[in-house]
């Protein structure tokens, strides 16, 4: 099994709106797609983002595959950069161009 993080900083006054975007875009498309196991949106408060944006928030999606090729399906010929969305920019993310690609060794959860 494979994960695929992909992380954007995001104003917090557009948190709750990105995420409903994230999900009707990124993640509706990742589901569709043959090889996918299922996903996480993870949140941090930017305090001591490296921007200096202290009134944004870091999210990460992470998603995970059966295999990369399952990852090709959804990411295309190169995986390793980031899949955008049109209307992204109407939430002043800051994205992440490329993305890191994990091999799960172990996985429990309670």
């Amino acid at each position: 099994m494979l994960a695929r993080e992909w992380k954007c900083l995001c104003p917090r006054r557009h948190r709750e709106g990105f995420l409903k975007h994230l999900e009707l875009t990124g993640v509706r498309e990742a589901k569709a797609t043959p090889g996918y196991l299922g996903h996480q949106i993870l949140e941090r408060l930017c305090e001591t983002c490296p921007t200096g944006r202290s009134s944004s928030v870091e999210l990460a999606l992470v998603t995970y595959w059966e295999s990369m090729q399952a990852v090709q399906a959804f990411a295309g010929p190169d995986p390793e950069h980031a899949v955008l969305y049109p209307g992204d920019e109407r939430f002043e993310i800051v994205p992440d161009k490329h993305v890191r690609h994990y091999e799960v060794l172990e996985q429990e959860m309670k």
